[in-house]
């Protein structure tokens, strides 16, 4: 009899300590998630999933922008921090008069990004701002520049692969350090773990500096596999930088014994922009090697630019160390300042409701709004979430292309042939929340023009989704997106 008592007491303290608990965790998801669409959908998988949902929150939902844990480690003289302030700000006044159509549309929008809360990136002048599309195309004109350095090599990657094109680069890095050349590398832990015991060990070995972003251990797998540094960013002497959506592989070429056909895009700057991403990075590269690098001229170095021929570009970043969402920011801004056209490609297209209404009031006004994801995708769950928001758009009156040729993995869009963007950074939930992530901001018609035609060519490789054919597609397949848009927030 008393056995039984104590198992029912044991069992109900069990219980009281679980709701206790449970209460607990709703609070925090509460008061932790910015989506209110995020929030109901953790409080559900706790509520009604017991102990595997808590696990789920603490693995995969937990807001590290709020918890501040991915705080970054640049620490800098204040003196130089000041100058190099100063230095900016007079650049800035170089475009603040400008005439430039794009810079005179799109004011709002730079003054968005320059605000401190966006850690005052402000437009920048360069004398070099060249798009790059696909791996044919980048790997030569990387490599040149390369083998060009003189000072030092900054490298941070997502996707970094033990093949040809991986290799190739790995000699010229070691060439380079055992020149004297600082080499530094970071590479995502989980994007790039084939590398851990091969050219990571070798590039140690031979000089240069090489650090996983966030070294997964088992007891952080999963949060740690969930926070990815998804930038890819290269630094060269503090003049020359990429930046954009290749990573190093050899998929990007597009060889004649290629599967898998992929377009893509990357941006190659030559200029004061280039210093914007070398704050990024120097950020990036404190917080991993827990190294204290300090700005002085050898990293951020005066760059003589043709004024009359300058062009403005103006980079962000965004990540769980970021007070904002800025990356998501400064699309809708875009979007929302548009008065003719929006071209957008992105392979993922899961926005929050922010974006989406965006798109779709930008549409019923009038605007010509296109949208290109690939037809074929690398997850078919993620593939049928995207086409879940379709009909809206459809509605609206905006156009949705899907890429045929290949996959299409650029991360690109254009608003009235004035302004062009290349990053890093999806259209979707992860890449605004979850994943570090960089982008730029071209104030230039003529570039602006150019990633309008590469669109243009792109649509010829495409097929038009119409309104009159979505609608007829099977009820199972509608109930299939919206379950799967259900869960959204967790992909």
């Amino acid at each position: 009899m008393f056995e039984i008592l104590n198992q029912t007491t044991l069992v109900l303290t069990a219980e009281i300590a679980y709701v206790v608990i449970l209460i607990g965790v709703c609070l925090k998801i509460i008061y932790d998630t910015r989506s209110a669409s995020k929030t109901l959908a953790y409080l559900l998988f706790a509520i009604f999933v017991p102990v595997i949902g808590i696990i789920f929150y603490f693995s995969f939902g937990i807001n590290y922008r709020k918890s501040k844990i991915y705080n970054k480690k640049l620490e800098i003289d204040e003196s130089q921090k000041q100058s190099f302030k100063e230095r900016i700000l007079t650049l800035n006044e170089h475009f603040s008069s400008s005439n430039n159509p794009s810079l005179v549309q799109n004011q709002e929008l730079v003054h968005l990004l320059a605000n401190k809360k966006n850690e005052n990136q402000g437009v920048l002048p360069n004398n070099v701002v060249k798009p790059l599309f696909n791996g044919e195309k980048l790997f030569p004109k990387l490599i040149e520049e390369l083998k060009a350095a003189t000072k030092h090599i900054h490298i941070e990657y997502y996707i970094y692969e033990n093949d040809s094109i991986g290799n190739e680069i790995k000699d010229i890095l070691i060439e380079k350090a055992k020149a004297g050349i600082e080499v530094r590398f970071i590479y995502d832990d989980f994007g790039s773990s084939g590398i851990r015991k091969n050219i990571i060990k070798e590039l140690q070995s031979n000089g240069v500096q090489a650090f996983p972003f966030n070294k997964i251990k088992l007891i952080y797998f999963a949060n740690r596999m969930n926070y990815r540094n998804h930038r890819k960013i290269v630094i060269i002497d503090g003049v020359t930088s990429f930046i954009g959506g290749i990573n190093i592989s050899d998929r990007y070429r597009n060889s004649l014994d290629s599967k898998l056909y992929w377009k893509d895009a990357h941006l190659m700057i030559k200029g004061y922009s280039t210093l914007s991403l070398q704050q990024i990075f120097m950020a990036d590269w404190n917080f991993c090697s827990e190294e204290n690098i300090m700005v002085t001229n050898d990293y951020f170095p005066q760059i003589d630019i043709d004024n009359k021929n300058a062009i403005p570009v103006q980079i962000t970043s965004s990540g769980p160390d970021s007070e904002l969402p800025s990356i998501l920011f400064s699309i809708v801004q875009s979007i929302n300042l548009a008065k003719k056209e929006i071209l957008l490609t992105t392979p993922y297209y899961i926005p929050d409701q922010t974006l989406q209404d965006s798109l779709v009031i930008a549409a019923l006004s009038g605007i010509d709004v296109k949208l290109l994801v690939p037809k074929r995708a690398d997850s078919l769950f993620v593939s049928i979430a995207t086409q879940s928001y379709f009909e809206d758009l459809l509605n609206a009156g905006a156009k949705i292309y899907q890429y045929n040729k290949g996959f299409i993995h650029a991360k690109t869009f254009v608003t009235d042939r004035q302004l062009a963007s290349i990053g890093t950074a999806n259209l979707d939930a992860r890449s605004f929340d979850l994943n570090f992530e960089v982008s730029s901001l071209i104030y230039n018609e003529k570039i602006a023009q150019e990633l309008a035609l590469e669109f243009e060519k792109d649509l010829s490789d495409s097929i038009e989704i119409t309104l009159e054919t979505w609608v007829k597609r099977s009820r199972i397949r509608k109930l299939i997106e919206r379950i799967l848009r259900l869960l959204s927030p967790f992909m």
